[in-house]
């Protein structure tokens, strides 16, 4: 089996994921699509932490291009041995798996907090700008006839609720692709980037099943 490979494959997955936080996170900010808000600074807290932007995007695209750039490593080795500088290209990339896995972790924690404080807006009954579900601690979420205490932005609470919560899940999976990365980039150091030229195709194939089944197992443990 090709470690490259498949820190290659992890490379593109993380790379979409971190363009789509950073849209996510653009969107927190233009409620209904409008930029009134954010230019009167009637935004919630949680929503300038940038955890989607910062976080969850360029955090994450700098372990995404690391692990692109490994399969086509032309690494000279260490010694004359190819094979020796390439396993240190792939146990460096572990530390670029770390900076992925602070990204992401700080986009799940924030987008966590902001999903459990709910949406700033403005009411009637208080005729002023609050958090009406800070007391809550995440209760709003399923009383959903509380929704219409907030009056503007319209549809803030949908708003919030949908964004915070594609940011968690997309978080989330960055953490678990870059937690798997971990792994394959110890594994490649150790044993080398890429399988011996005598290895049977059969025992490589065997060895991508399994990396696959290990992916999924990880990713519906972190979902339940």
């Amino acid at each position: 089996m090709c470690f490259g490979s498949c820190a290659r494959c992890i490379g593109y997955k993380l790379l979409i994921l971190a363009l789509l936080s950073i849209v996510a996170n653009i969107l927190l900010y233009f409620p209904n699509g409008e930029t009134r808000f954010a230019s009167e600074h009637h935004l919630g807290k949680y929503v300038e932490c940038l955890h989607g932007i910062l976080g969850g995007g360029f955090l994450v695209l700098i372990p995404a291009a690391v692990f692109i750039g490994l399969h086509n490593d032309d690494c000279c080795g260490c010694f004359g041995h190819e094979d020796c500088g390439k396993s240190c290209a792939m146990l460096s990339s572990v530390l670029a798996a770390f900076v992925g896995i602070l990204g992401s972790g700080y986009c799940i924690i924030i987008s966590a907090l902001g999903l459990s404080h709910g949406p700033y807006c403005f009411t009637h009954l208080e005729r002023n700008w609050i958090y009406p579900f800070s007391e809550s601690s995440g209760g709003y979420l399923f009383e959903y006839n509380k929704w219409s205490k907030c009056q503007e932005p319209q549809n803030i609470v949908q708003w919030n609720i949908t964004l915070f919560s594609i940011l968690l899940v997309l978080g989330g999976i960055e953490f678990i692709l870059c937690f798997i990365q971990i792994i394959n980039g110890i594994l490649g150091g150790l044993c080398g980037l890429c399988c011996s030229h005598e290895e049977k195709p059969d025992n490589a194939l065997t060895l991508v099943h399994v990396c696959g089944a290990l992916s999924i197992l990880w990713f519906f443990g972190f979902v339940f």
